[in-house]
């Protein structure tokens, strides 16, 4: 008989388990004032680590530029300040970026965190929008004013990928 878990797992990123296509629109120049986006598709897969008190999303495309473009999210829950905290980091940068850190309320997940763009700091905010688990959106925006102002630089709708016989989506 196993023992239980210390703490419950949270269920904000239930929603995003299992396989996914990324409908991907990034602003090809950001905080320069480029209205010109970028539109790409990718595949996306999500699954829960340690417990279910975090999870990892792994997101890949071959319609960004000249070589195959990974990246992945890893998600920690805190129980102690009911918090997530997000990472990222891709093969192009080989880098873990700084987190954002945040929460969900109705659906709506709000993670802000401080970052580096062009050699200026920005604060850096995620919103996901999961109140529609079957197509949920997440975007992304910088602030170069400490959140006075923001825009928005690259936006991910997700449509499920039908699991087919022995994938566990779930």
């Amino acid at each position: 008989m196993s023992k239980p878990s210390p703490h419950p797992p949270p269920h904000d990123f239930d929603f995003e388990f299992g396989r996914w296509r990324v409908r991907n629109e990034r602003l090809k120049s950001r905080l320069t004032g480029c209205r010109e986006w970028e539109r790409f598709d990718a595949v996306g897969e999500c699954h829960p680590i340690l417990g279910g008190m975090g999870n990892r999303e792994e997101l890949v495309t071959d319609e960004l530029g000249d070589t195959r473009f990974i990246g992945t999210a890893l998600r920690l829950f805190n129980p102690a300040t009911q918090k997530w905290s997000i990472w990222w980091a891709d093969n192009r940068r080989g880098v873990l970026e700084p987190p954002v850190h945040g929460s969900f309320a109705d659906g709506i997940g709000t993670f802000y965190g401080d970052d580096v763009h062009d050699g200026c700091p920005v604060r850096v905010r995620f919103i996901w929008d999961a109140r529609d688990a079957a197509r949920p959106r997440w975007e992304q925006a910088f602030s170069p004013d400490a959140g006075a102002t923001w825009e928005t630089n690259w936006v991910m709708t997700f449509r499920r990928i039908a699991a087919t016989a022995g994938d566990d989506d779930r």
